[in-house]
């Protein structure tokens, strides 16, 4: 399932930035909030919409296995690196000035995606796009911060929330009817051209809307340092750790492989050291050292890595295995894991009001939730039928775990943080949430890729065998996220 709390699978929320001292008011002009939702909107439903055109990406370009994790790993890659970076450029030139132009290059990219004649193309243009993303969504929270206060404000955070929990599903029902709908021979191209007349209706609105209130609020701004270095010694790592993932079993793990995988471990040591030498420096690190040692943070940021990772190899697996295994066309496909994006925003959006008895319980159980609806998946589906009944409860319960996972997580860490460290602690697990996603799609995706060549046939039977394996793979990942807060606590 590829946000603040995050209330349906998808991109991570933007860092949370600091309520602006600019005015604000009670009634503010309901088109601002309309305008950075509806782009919130677009950019959720193309995380989904992709997942559900993966395998037409895949038949029509030629496209390998590999090429496909990263047509969608592509994505997660830049947004997950620039996220915070784009949270610090709303602050030092203006919230809506930025938005615009992360709008402008989303649109841009989302045009080149959908004109694209190769997977490589497609894979460089959706690098791009995540990178429009991530300039581009950090501003939506800090618009709402800054235009609106008082009950107004619970009321933009309330639809904000809305927008997350329905694009989910809704990208997944979309995808698969612009894929199946095959307009005018277009195959899957529709689903990054649809991104483009409203990428520029939303520009064109948001000239006159947006760009006034940034000059209202040009008092002397308080922005941050970007820290390049850091931004590049991150960026480093995770293409090192990512791309041999990917390429790798493609490729039979070839020498550069392992060593591009050991690089990795050493530039994150490095980008560590520089972020704490910075910090005491006085400096404004990427990530601040100080916030994974706060209490609890690690917990959180181990456990998000592992329900988004989670997510992310379950959503890509079952993609490749129910239209390459099963035959179901993109719509079918979208339909079929609408439950699990549903309940997910159901229980992310009510977990908050049950018992207060429960709610310490809540992460640990949603991770056994998980393992088991899981792992239910597999058994379901492991004959190469359509499963039933039975897949269907097992979807929903998908969705209940994953939700219970991560929102309880995320919302307390947040929740524990002092406040002058609230930004930077949000930029931390939205970037986190990100790289768990991205995590799955590389691991999981090469074990399903990989289990699958190794069985050498594209019979359903086959695909069902690969996804059983992915499935237990994934399973075991949960169970693990279930007790890691007995170990770390411990320790």
């Amino acid at each position: 399932m590829t946000t603040t709390p995050h209330t349906g699978p998808g991109p991570a929320p933007a860092p949370s930035p600091a309520i602006s001292k600019a005015p604000a008011t009670d009634n503010p002009p309901r088109p601002l909030l309309v305008l950075v939702l509806a782009a919130q909107f677009m950019a959720l439903l193309d995380v989904f919409i992709v997942n559900v055109a993966a395998p037409t990406i895949a038949t029509e370009l030629h496209a390998s296995g590999a090429d496909v994790q990263l047509v969608i790993a592509g994505y997660a890659i830049t947004y997950s690196v620039l996220l915070i970076t784009g949270a610090r450029l709303g602050d030092r030139f203006g919230h809506g000035r930025v938005h615009l132009a992360g709008l402008a290059l989303f649109t841009a990219a989302s045009l080149a995606c959908g004109l694209a004649q190769g997977a490589t193309e497609l894979i460089v243009f959706r690098l791009v796009q995540g990178a429009g993303s991530a300039v581009m969504i950090p501003q939506v929270l800090s618009l709402i911060q800054r235009n609106f206060t008082g009950e107004a404000r619970m009321k933009a955070f309330g639809a904000y929330s809305a927008v997350l929990a329905v694009g989910a599903a809704a990208g997944q029902v979309l995808g698969g009817i612009l894929v199946s709908a095959d307009l005018f021979g277009t195959g899957w191209r529709p689903v990054f051209l649809v991104n483009v007349p409203v990428g520029v209706v939303l520009l064109a609105l948001g000239r006159r809307v947006l760009l006034p209130g940034d000059a209202a609020a040009a008092a002397p701004r308080t922005a941050r340092g970007l820290d390049l270095p850091g931004l590049v010694l991150l960026g480093a790592a995770v293409c090192l750790f990512t791309v041999p993932l990917v390429l790798g079993q493609e490729e039979d793990w070839p020498l550069w492989s392992w060593l591009s995988l050991a690089a990795a471990a050493v530039v994150f040591a490095l980008f560590w050291a520089y972020e704490s030498r910075l910090a005491r420096r006085g400096g404004a690190p990427l990530i601040a050292p100080s916030v994974l040692r706060h209490p609890g943070m690690g917990l959180a940021v181990f456990r998000i890595l592992a329900v988004m990772a989670v997510n992310g190899g379950f959503l890509f697996a079952l993609t490749l295995h129910v239209q390459g295994g099963l035959g179901y066309s993109a719509l079918r496909a979208g339909l079929t894991f609408a439950p699990t994006a549903v309940v997910f925003g159901l229980v992310g959006m009510t977990w908050r009001n049950w018992p207060a008895s429960w709610q310490r319980t809540l992460a640990p159980a949603g991770f056994m939730i998980t393992a088991l609806a899981v792992a239910g998946v597999g058994l379901a589906l492991k004959g190469g039928d359509e499963g039933g009944a039975p897949l269907y409860v097992a979807y929903a319960g998908v969705g209940v775990g994953l939700a219970l996972a991560f929102s309880p997580t995320l919302t307390r860490a947040l929740a524990t943080v002092p406040p002058q460290n609230a930004a930077d602690a949000s930029g931390l697990l939205a970037t986190v949430t990100q790289l768990g996603q991205l995590t799955g799609v590389a691991v999981f995706g090469t074990l399903f890729l990989n289990r699958l060549e190794s069985l050498g046939a594209s019979q359903a039977y086959t695909s069902a065998e690969a996804l059983v394996a992915c499935m237990f793979a994934l399973a075991g990942t949960a169970a693990v996220g279930a007790v890691s807060g007995l170990v770390l606590r411990r320790r």
